[in-house]
C-alpha cells in the first residue's frame, strides 16, 4: 500500500517537471521571436534612414544645380535686356532713315505728276477714271486734255482685250458727243488715252472707249503716225519703268463742227511725255496736224519742246514739278534719252 502511494507521488512529480519544462520552452521561444522582430524592425528603420539620407543628398544636389541654372538664366536675361534697348535704338534709327529716304523720293516725283493745268479760261470738268484723268469741255464735246501714268507692268499686260464699244461717258455733265455724230463723216473716233495702254484692267479698257476720251481724227493720222507714237510710248515705259503722258486736241474758237451734236473738229493734236532717267527728269513734246499722213512717217519728225506745246495750247504741263526742274526739262529735248 505504501509502495503504491510512493509510486503515485513519483508519477505526479514527473508530470509536474514535464509541465515546467514545457512552460520554460514556450517563454524562451517568445523571447527569441520578440528579439527577431526587434532586429527586423531595427534593420527596417536603418534602411529607411539610409534611403532618406540618400534622397536628401541627391535632392540637395538637384536644388543646387537648379539654383545655378536659374542664376545663369537670370544673367542671360539681364544681358539681353541691356542689349535690347541698343538694338531697338539702331532699328529705330534705320527705320527713320528709310522713311526719310522714302519721303525724299516721293518729294522728287510728286503724286499725280501727269495732271496739267489750264492757263486760259475754258469750260472744264475734271473726270477721273480707272486708267486716266481728263478735262472735259462741254462747249466742244471733246476733252481739253487727257493724262495718265503708264508703268512697265501696265505696258506689258495682256489681261484685257480691246472692246471696241464706244459709249457716252456717264460722268459727263452737259452736252456730249454720240456715235451717230461720227457716222459717214470721214473722221475716225480717235483715242486720246489709247486702248492699247489699258490692257492691264478690264475696267480701264472699257472706260477708254468713253466718247469723252475720243476726238475726230483723220484716218491717216489715227491709224498711222499717231498710232506709231502710242506704240513707241509703250516701249519707253518698258525700258524706263514708267512714263507720264498728257495729250489732247489743240482747241480753238474757229474749229469746224461735226454731226448733230456739233462736236468740235481740232486742227491739230499734241502729246507731251515725261520720264525719269538716272535721277533726272526728261521731257519731249509732239504736234500733229489733223490730216492724212503718208505711211511710214516717223513720230520723231513731229517732236518739239514741251514749251512749244504749252505756248500753243495755253496749258501748263507737269506743274507739280519744282519750277527749276520743270523749266529745264521743258525748254530742250535730250535726244539721247528718246530712241525711235
Amino acid at each position: 500500500m505504501v509502495q503504491k502511494k510512493t509510486r503515485a507521488r513519483s508519477t505526479k512529480a514527473k508530470g509536474g517537471k514535464k509541465r515546467g519544462a514545457k512552460g520554460g520552452g514556450r517563454l524562451s521561444g517568445l523571447i527569441t521571436f520578440t528579439r527577431r522582430i526587434f532586429l527586423v524592425f531595427f534593420a527596417a528603420v536603418l534602411c529607411l534612414v539610409g534611403i532618406l539620407f540618400v534622397y536628401d543628398y541627391f535632392d540637395s544636389a538637384k536644388v543646387s544645380n537648379f539654383s545655378e541654372a536659374k542664376k545663369a538664366v537670370e544673367k542671360k536675361v539681364e544681358a539681353a535686356k541691356s542689349v535690347k534697348p541698343e538694338r531697338e535704338r539702331q532699328e529705330a534709327t534705320a527705320s527713320t532713315k528709310k522713311a526719310d529716304s522714302g519721303k525724299r523720293e516721293k518729294a522728287d516725283i510728286p503724286d499725280r505728276l501727269e495732271i496739267p493745268r489750264l492757263r486760259r479760261e475754258a469750260k472744264e470738268q475734271v473726270i477721273r477714271h480707272e486708267g486716266y484723268t481728263l478735262s472735259y469741255n462741254s462747249d466742244y464735246r471733246i476733252s481739253n486734255w487727257v493724262a495718265y501714268e503708264l508703268t512697265a507692268k501696265e505696258a506689258t499686260s495682256q489681261r484685257a482685250e480691246r472692246s471696241n464699244k464706244f459709249v457716252v461717258d456717264p460722268d459727263v455733265k452737259g452736252a456730249t458727243a454720240y456715235n451717230e455724230d461720227y457716222t459717214r463723216t470721214g473722221y475716225d473716233r480717235g483715242h486720246m488715252a489709247p486702248a492699247g495702254d489699258m490692257k492691264w484692267s478690264l475696267k480701264a479698257m472699257r472706260e477708254s472707249f468713253y466718247l469723252s476720251n475720243i476726238c475726230p481724227q483723220k484716218p491717216g493720222l489715227n491709224r498711222g503716225v499717231w498710232k506709231d507714237l502710242e506704240e513707241q510710248v509703250r516701249l519707253w515705259a518698258k525700258e524706263n519703268g514708267r512714263v507720264w503722258i498728257a495729250c489732247g486736241p489743240v482747241i480753238s474758237s474757229d474749229m469746224r463742227r461735226l454731226g448733230k451734236n456739233r462736236v468740235g473738229i481740232p486742227k491739230s493734236f499734241y502729246k507731251v511725255l515725261c520720264m525719269e532717267v538716272n535721277g533726272k527728269m526728261e521731257g519731249i513734246g509732239f504736234l500733229f496736224e489733223n490730216r492724212d499722213y503718208e505711211n511710214g512717217v516717223s513720230p520723231r519728225k513731229m517732236a518739239v519742246t514741251i514749251d512749244s506745246v504749252e505756248n500753243l495750247t495755253g496749258i501748263d504741263f507737269f506743274p507739280a514739278l519744282p519750277d527749276a526742274v520743270e523749266g529745264e526739262m521743258e525748254a530742250t529735248i535730250n535726244w539721247s534719252r528718246w530712241s525711235f
